[in-house]
């Protein structure tokens, strides 16, 4: 079950400024240990160990083969690669000196990219509308007590 709680933006300087979402309300983080020990409970004949080192050399490849321009993907469950933020330039190159050159054409890509990002895209039964169906929602007892807490002002 997925719980809900409440946020509402407080940047006045937004479009959606006062007004209130909804987010999942995170109840802790687990590591590959954590999801190792949960795997080995499912019935199968291999250790937490030995599921731990599987699955830590799959992150150390996915990584690995994402920095080479890869696309992995794990069926029903996220496709990973590699992607870029980049500044938009001008020209693709020129010849004053101290101007900005764009990847093209230039040896030093930096004046080009921002930054290098990992992106998960869902696929298969993890994709939204299957999540929609599946999941099960219902609001945190934090959130709860505020819904509460305005239908009482509300109504009075």
């Amino acid at each position: 079950m997925l719980e809900l709680n409440i946020y509402r933006n407080t940047n006045d300087q937004s479009e959606a400024y006062n007004k209130y979402y909804s987010r999942v309300a995170l109840k802790e983080v687990m590591y590959l240990e954590d999801l190792s020990k949960h795997m080995s409970e499912h019935n199968t004949p291999f250790s937490a160990g030995v599921i731990g080192g599987v699955l830590t050399d799959m992150v150390k490849c996915i990584r690995e083969l994402c920095l080479e321009g890869k696309v992995i993907k794990i069926p029903n469950l996220a496709l990973f690669k590699c992607s870029v933020e980049s500044n938009g330039q001008a020209a693709l190159y020129t010849k004053q000196k101290g101007a900005i050159r764009a990847a093209i054409g230039a040896k030093n890509t930096t004046c080009s990219v921002k930054n290098v990002k990992l992106l998960a895209q869902s696929t298969g039964e993890f994709i939204r509308d299957s999540l929609n169906d599946a999941a099960q929602l219902k609001w945190s007892d934090t959130a709860q007590a505020l819904i509460d807490a305005a239908e009482q002002a509300a109504n009075s």
